[in-house]
């Protein structure tokens, strides 16, 4: 429904619901099942935990809206079958964590319409916030009163309640915009594309071999120490995993750092590092030494130097390269980091080729282009 101004006016029912136990999950999934669109999202804590721990789910089809405790109502599976079935599109906003939250759940959540990335793709900011884009596309300004609600705590306020349920009230609404937006553009093979990448369920896991490279501080590593960075990182991820907690309580990053940057081999040595706290050398230390090992660093380890002098040609290419990346952006209409990103740029100017700028929609859009420029 849309008023004269051409904003979507909300019909939903006021019904501050939520379904607790066994009988109303099982009701809700067969009246959920016979849409064809459906809202979703979560509320979760992870601060304590390596985990998320689900702490409400909200649904949303036509003029209904309803949250799921699965605080309450442990077992989902009924749950699963509309939020699995080809036949339901869910739509949702940045669903990647909340994806990665319901998988052990419910499953894999497929099909998506991701309403952030259709936004982007529209020429909106590439993060643009849920609360921001309802209000520039549907006139609904939402509240922001409970943005820090513990969302394990119980009883849940009849306040609460709502505010999760604006959450997605609008999602189905934003869709219907954003794809006759993204029509008009002739975007929508670009958006099939970035959704498809959604219903991969291992982007959705941590493989510990791959932890090092989200260590940020950790570029210009030679050989030697990129081992240890990942035998420290795989390491650290394993007992976040085992333990289920978050990997900076486990051992930090600047720890982390200081021990492939120093190369440790000996207890005396590893409890030289003073940020290395005293609990973790005193469980974890012949564990620590043992990764150190592990990555056969030479002794003594080579000179390392983490500031990394820029390459001056390099930096010229990258500037250029740049230049076409603002201007293929300016045309379109989209935030520069939609096509690529500044790293993207920088490992097209070492050579090499394994970016997303080159592969689908984006090669044609602007990964010829870069190619050219180089």
């Amino acid at each position: 429904m849309h008023n004269e101004r051409g904003f979507y006016r909300s019909s939903f029912v006021q019904l501050q619901h939520i379904a607790d136990t066994a009988d109303a999950v099982t009701d809700l999934a067969a009246r959920l099942a016979a849409h064809t669109s459906i809202g979703l999202d979560t509320e979760f804590l992870r601060e304590r935990t390596y985990r998320a721990e689900l702490c409400l789910i909200q649904v949303s089809a036509d003029d209904d809206a309803a949250c799921i405790d699965p605080i309450a109502v442990t077992e989902l599976a009924a749950l699963g079958g509309p939020l699995t079935s080809g036949g339901v599109v869910k739509v949702m906003h940045a669903s990647r964590q909340d994806l990665e939250v319901l998988l052990p759940a419910v499953g894999l959540v497929r099909p998506v319409f991701d309403t952030q990335i259709a936004a982007a793709l529209a020429g909106f900011a590439a993060q643009v916030g849920y609360g921001e884009l309802v209000r520039r596309l549907l006139g609904i300004e939402l509240p922001k009163a409970h943005t820090r609600t513990d969302w394990s705590r119980r009883p849940l306020s009849p306040e609460q309640i709502e505010y999760a349920l604006d959450d997605v009230r609008h999602l189905v609404p934003l869709k219907l915009v954003l794809e006759e937006r993204l029509e008009k553009l002739g975007r929508l093979p670009w958006l099939a594309e970035e959704l498809a990448g959604l219903a991969d369920a291992r982007a959705l896991a941590t493989e510990p071999e791959e932890a090092w490279r989200r260590v940020k501080g950790l570029r210009g590593l030679d050989a030697a120490r990129e081992r240890l960075a990942r035998e420290l990182a795989a390491w650290r991820e394993r007992r976040a995993m085992e333990r289920n907690r978050p990997r900076g309580w486990i051992l930090d990053d600047a720890a982390l750092r200081e021990l492939i940057v120093r190369v440790p081999r000996s207890r005396a040595a590893l409890e030289a590092i003073g940020e290395v706290p005293a609990g973790v050398l005193r469980h974890c230390g012949d564990e620590l030494l043992a990764c150190i090992a592990a990555a056969k660093v030479p002794d003594p380890a080579p000179a390392l130097d983490m500031r990394q002098r820029p390459d001056p040609v390099k930096a010229a290419l990258v500037k250029k390269l740049g230049a076409v990346h603002q201007a293929v952006a300016t045309e379109l209409d989209v935030s520069p980091e939609v096509l690529a990103t500044r790293r993207d740029l920088e490992r097209l100017a070492e050579g090499g080729e394994d970016i997303a700028a080159l592969r689908g929609w984006r090669r044609a859009v602007i990964g010829e282009k870069l190619l050219e420029a180089m």
